[in-house]
């Protein structure tokens, strides 16, 4: 079924649905008949002479400078070949259809002026699987994404560069194999095509997307661990954290319950545990719990950009007025973006407090030394802390803002920018080490388990199961490099997470 694009209501699930898994894209006519009503509002506003910025206008400090017929006409291309000037490695491919849904939708709501031809054009490539290579760094995120939209928009002339059918291409022969016609650009075409944090927003959509599968993961894991160390379970008791009252608490502790459900750990008689756990154990709602709701308002702001005006200048054709202004900043994403990757790492910097205690014989609980019945010729999963360690550093030197570094550019005339792609790449890397920090807990939660001879919760003997379809239990030493990229690969695939809810019916995600 296709995402029907209307200007509102498009949601991160759409903008998984078409990044990721490559579902269709529809215009929807309504939409069209916006695109094409404000096109016609600029083109007599051209014919009026008026001057309006980067239509018959330079751009940034070139402003001043006003633009002949025949300059207008070419300044879109040469628009475009200078502000093409990113650097690095290509974005995924995912990253930059999201960017491009992310634009389309923008266009929708008939206030960027271009050509409905430019908004049908990225639908086509969308539909028919043609990806602009984009270099992932050169964004400041102010001005919009203006380096790697630019390198999208160089398809709408037939230049540039393109994945399709798996090859990388000269834009124009990936277009002519996919039979899509160049469209060209016309005045306001070229800046229409990258003025928004588009890119930025597509890649935080999909981080988000993620992270609210992750958390239900990190309970998932604690909720191993903390039957592994037969923790006491009042502090995960809901009506404690109702008495507080954070949501993303109450679902935590909810969630955590759910999963140790039918253990016997659940039974005072059945397994003596101590009066109260360390803060790692019983702090674990209350942490994950604020990473839920800061996820909450992430979410917000990332959908009401999706869906917001982001764009400059913007053209009301009801009200005959042309608006400048700065809807294509980056702050908006970058701050809360900026704050979910500190969230996720404190999460991660938890699971290690855990993973400390499962290893550590003074801590376990009567849990053979780094989960090795041969301490002393074994080392067991004593060198898995410092594979975690190492990557939570990282994660730690990764969750400094961006969105306090802004450098002025632009002879001072972009004086303040948000640094929202700075943010975005290092709020996605802060993520792919969640998986094998995480990844690390489980494979030790898994084989503590196994120690422990009382009966399991039916969530936590579910994940147990899907991890020895990975990595089996260790009995004496082997490498382990595989098992962790084992687990860090089952993390990511959430293939734990769907063994868990097939189970026990489905987690809350807030």
């Amino acid at each position: 079924m296709s995402v029907v694009i209307t200007g509102k209501g498009l949601t991160i699930e759409d903008v998984y649905r078409v990044a990721v898994l490559n579902e269709k894209v529809e215009l929807h006519p309504d939409a069209l008949e916006r695109i094409k009503k404000c096109r016609a509002f600029i083109e007599k506003k051209i014919q009026e002479k008026e001057i309006m910025y980067g239509v018959n206008t330079g751009i940034g400090e070139l402003v001043s400078v006003v633009l002949n017929d025949e300059q207008i006409q070419q300044f879109q291309r040469y628009l475009i070949y200078n502000h093409a000037a990113g650097i690095g490695e290509p974005v995924p491919i995912p990253h930059v259809r999201a960017a491009m849904l992310s634009r389309i939708n923008v266009h929708a709501q008939g206030y960027s002026a271009c050509r409905p031809e430019i908004t049908l054009t990225y639908v086509d490539m969308l539909n028919k699987g043609v990806t602009p290579v984009v270099c992932t760094k050169g964004s400041v995120g102010a001005c919009g994404d203006l380096a790697p939209m630019s390198q999208i928009a160089l398809l709408l002339m037939g230049e540039g560069e393109a994945f399709y059918n798996g090859e990388r291409l000269p834009g124009k022969v990936a277009l002519d194999r996919a039979g899509i016609p160049v469209p060209g650009l016309k005045a306001r075409d070229g800046l229409a095509a990258i003025n928004g944090s588009n890119l930025i927003t597509g890649i935080s959509s999909l981080i988000v997307y993620e992270a609210e599968r992750f958390l239900k993961q990190a309970e998932i894991a604690a909720a191993m661990t903390l039957e592994a160390l037969m923790a006491n379970l009042k502090p995960y008791d809901v009506r404690l954290h109702r008495l507080r009252g954070f949501r993303g608490a109450v679902t935590s502790a909810e969630n955590i319950m759910k999963v140790i459900e039918g253990s016997d750990l659940t039974d005072p008689k059945k397994v003596k545990v101590k009066v109260q756990d360390a803060y790692s154990m019983r702090s674990t709602p209350q942490v994950i719990g604020a990473a839920r709701d800061h996820l909450r308002w992430t979410r917000e702001q990332i959908e009401t950009e999706l869906n917001g005006v982001a764009d400059n200048p913007i053209f009301l054709a009801d009200d005959y007025v042309v608006l400048t202004g700065a809807n294509f900043q980056g702050s908006p994403i970058s701050v809360p973006v900026d704050m979910l990757g500190a969230a996720i790492t404190m999460v991660c910097v938890l699971s290690e407090r855990r993973l400390n205690r499962l290893l550590n014989p003074a801590l376990s609980v009567g849990l053979p030394s780094f989960l090795t019945k041969g301490a002393g010729m074994f080392s067991g999963m004593m060198l898995s802390q410092y594979t975690a360690d190492m990557m939570i550093v990282e994660q730690r030197i990764l969750s400094m803002p961006a969105s306090i570094q802004s450098i002025p550019a632009a002879a001072d005339q972009e004086d303040f920018v948000s640094m929202g792609m700075n943010t975005a790449l290092k709020t996605r890397q802060i993520m792919d080490n969640s998986y094998g920090i995480l990844g690390i807990e489980y494979m030790a939660a898994a084989q503590a388990l196994e120690f422990r001879d009382f009966k399991k919760g039916r969530g936590s003997d579910a994940a147990r199961r899907a991890i020895r379809e990975v990595v089996e239990h260790l009995e004496e030493d082997r490498p382990l490099y595989n098992d962790h990229n084992k687990m860090m690969e089952l993390v990511r695939s959430r293939k734990i997470l769907e063994a868990v809810e097939s189970e026990i019916g489905e987690l809350k995600t807030y």
